[in-house]
């Protein structure tokens, strides 16, 4: 690890303290947290940018990682400065208005680490004049946000087991919450809470239920102990039910489940934890007995709003299963689901949000086509929810069907533990000759009535919407995709307003801030972080 001083310290921050995070939507200037604000909206207040003039953005500054892995990052913005980090590890603190780096940190992680799907790293977390990093070998290091200098610094989990963090954490009072991903070599996924202050843990809930849950019974045999259900996304927090919400991925093997017989509780579920315990109060599982990958590793996102004339605390949640949901987030309760892409293995969802399957449809040696395909029809992208216009914006992915091939799976600990393997469009082979194919795929943006389910509108993409997506009070919403547009779209009708070709993937979430009066977007695309406000 090295810290590298470039130009000059950063300037003196004021305390982050657990106050501020809890009312961070009332610093619109900043971006406090990996989503904005614990509801995970992605809601920005900020309205000097407005449908009117977004044509006159332009670009103010453009920093290079110089990373050659993937830059997924969302940006922190405090006061005028920003933090983020870059694959795989690496830390800057820079200037928010110009680009103009403070410093940076490069923590070198382990060799024993074994990321499934990249080195990358999407973010950061802040608390006092403290940054929190979840490292890549499974390790948790604070860092001082004004020198660079390492605070402390823990074991999470054992990297040679498959274990890594790739996610921002999440600070909750005075804990640091962070998940494991790693569901591909068959660890045993948890989400665990750390002091602040000393890095100790606290509290660890684990995502795979063991021996003395009533949870173990839906794991055949000890298939548990190997079962996946990695917490690979940052959750969201609801400070008035000190409930924590956390998604939590597919179980292991990921294409064969003929050893692990049962629903495979808490794999593909949403989770609400005690945010001072971690005990759980409630779960709601979206794909049971999952054998298709499709990990509810998605934003939670928060909703106060009239439901049925009633008005309830609602968690919004469009799944990589292709059904969009709406639960009660005090009980967990199901209160409605809807299809928003093409899907074959569910024929629909029961009073109680339970999927209605297929029979036929399930991973078989000689391949079976399953839509949507294993990438599933949303992924890990942000979604964002207007309070305005009262619609869900889903980054979606009406994907082309895929081949899904179930093979024997035998546990060796640190090797990959898939079950199976994927082939995109290989018909005419192995008796596949009569399958029907559909061979177009796009990426789109979906607008989403969460009341009916309705599509409100659908911006398409020539290629895969791999970016988050912002809105804000200005009705005005941007996004970005693999093809490497960033747009920015009207929030209520879809319409293409602006645009700005970047050169390279944005595959992280934009954010928007204000410093000294003006109001900037920035987005990470290939390996630069691109900045834009309107033009003087």
């Amino acid at each position: 690890m090295k810290i590298i001083w470039i130009l000059l310290a950063a300037p003196l921050l004021a305390q982050i303290d657990s106050d501020r995070l809890v009312h961070a939507g009332s610093e619109p200037q900043n971006w406090l947290t990996y989503s904005g604000e614990y509801n995970g909206q992605r809601y920005s207040l900020l309205d000097q940018i407005t449908p009117e003039n977004v044509k006159n953005l332009e670009l103010k500054w453009v920093f290079q990682a110089h990373s050659t892995e993937k830059f997924e990052a969302t940006p922190l913005v405090v006061d005028g400065v920003m933090y983020f980090a870059a694959a795989p590890n690496h830390v800057f603190v820079i200037d928010a208005k110009t680009g103009r780096t403070f410093w940076d940190y490069e923590y070198k992680p382990s060799r024993e680490a074994r990321p499934c799907c990249g080195s990358v790293s999407r973010g950061l977390a802040i608390l006092g004049d403290t940054l929190y990093l979840g490292a890549l070998d499974a390790r948790l290091v604070a860092i001082d946000a004004k020198s660079g200098h390492p605070v402390w610094n823990v074991e999470v989990a054992d990297p040679k087991l498959g274990y890594t963090i790739t996610h921002a954490p999440l600070v909750v009072k005075d804990k640091v919450l962070v998940g494991v991903s790693g569901g591909e070599y068959g660890i045993r996924g948890f989400i665990a809470a750390y002091d602040a202050h000393s890095g100790k843990e606290a509290w660890r809930f684990y995502t795979v239920a063991g021996p003395g849950d009533p949870g173990v019974k839906t794991w055949q045999g000890d298939s548990w102990q190997h079962g996946g259900a990695p917490a690979w996304v940052t959750g969201s927090y609801d400070p008035g039910l000190n409930l924590v919400y956390w998604g939590t991925g597919n179980p292991g093997p990921d294409w064969n489940g003929d050893d692990r017989g049962g629903d495979n509780l808490y794999s593909d579920c949403a989770v609400a934890l005690d945010a001072d315990t971690g005990k759980l109060k409630w779960y709601f599982q979206f794909t049971p007995h999952d054998e298709f990958d499709y990990d509810a590793t998605q934003i939670p996102v928060l909703v106060d709003a009239d439901w049925n004339g009633r008005a309830r605390k609602l968690m919004m949640w469009a799944n990589r299963n292709g059904f969009f949901y709406v639960l009660d987030r005090e009980t967990g309760k199901f209160l409605s689901g809807h299809p928003f892409a093409k899907l074959n293995w569910a024929k629909g969802l029961d009073e109680a949000g339970r999927p209605m399957r297929v029979a036929e449809v399930n991973p078989t040696p000689e391949g079976t086509l399953i839509y949507p395909n294993l990438y599933g029809a949303t992924n890990w992208y942000s979604p964002s929810y207007s309070p305005r216009t009262k619609l869900f914006y889903i980054p979606s992915w009406q994907n082309s069907s895929m081949v899904m091939a179930k093979m024997p799976a035998e546990f060796t600990p640190g090797q990959r533990y898939g079950g199976g393997r994927s082939r995109a469009q290989e018909v005419g082979r192995r008796g596949m000759e009569n399958t029907p194919v559909e061979e177009s795929a796009y990426g789109s943006v979906l607008a989403i009535d969460p009341q009916t389910g309705d599509r409100r509108w659908e911006f398409k993409m020539r290629d895969v919407t791999a970016s988050g997506i912002l809105t804000t009070a200005s009705d005005l919403l941007f996004t970005g995709g693999r093809e490497g547009y960033f747009y920015a779209l009207d929030a209520r009708s879809g319409a293409e307003l602006w645009r700005a070709s970047l050169g390279g993937s944005e595959e992280a979430g934009p954010i928007s801030f204000r410093v000294e009066g003006k109001q900037y977007i920035s987005i990470a695309a290939g390996s630069a972080l691109f900045t834009f406000a309107l033009r003087d």
